[in-house]
């Protein structure tokens, strides 16, 4: 069993996080470092969410260099927390993580990322290629910063252009 947690700091409130992890309007923007397609919904806060998700895995894997995980979203709390169940492969796993949004004041907020990370193979544990493969997926923090701020500065674009959209009250 392989673990991994980190924290970065964004200037920007939880809401305005909240809303980088779970808009799912189609005009939603993809992202270098992977993406998600939302299979179901999950309840109106998300609950229940079940999601399709690629990311880059090492390409001995032989999987063309893109892992896949099918994760199911529960204990939601909006603007605060959420955990999720995954399956993943090529190296056939499971996964459980958690994310929760820490208010700073000040609109900033701190982003905690856990992961606990199995291989089903026991092998693949053995030779290590468990450890392998999941500091290789966990090692590009820096990516998942500069996306959470790109993802941030597209919303604020997005709700000024609705705000400009939207006419005068009479």
């Amino acid at each position: 069993m392989q673990e991994h947690s980190y924290s970065v700091v964004v200037s920007a409130p939880p809401e305005e996080v909240w809303e980088v992890f779970w808009y799912r309007a189609p005009d939603r923007p993809s992202s270098r470092i992977g993406s998600i397609e939302v299979l179901h919904p999950g309840d109106e806060i998300g609950e229940g969410l079940v999601r399709h998700c690629t990311f880059p895995v090492p390409r001995l894997l032989l999987s063309g260099g893109v892992g896949q995980s099918w994760e199911w979203l529960t204990e939601v709390k909006p603007y605060v927390s959420w955990k999720y169940d995954a399956v993943g492969k090529p190296l056939w796993s499971r996964a459980e993580g958690r994310t929760r949004l820490e208010d700073l004041g000040d609109g900033r907020t701190r982003i905690h990322f856990q992961e606990r990370y199995e291989a089903f193979n026991p092998l693949m544990r053995a030779i290590g290629l468990e450890r392998y493969v999941h500091k290789r997926i966990s090692r590009d923090n820096d990516a998942i910063l500069a996306a959470l701020e790109g993802g941030l500065r597209w919303h604020r674009r997005r709700r000024a252009r609705e705000a400009a959209d939207e006419p005068e009250p009479a």
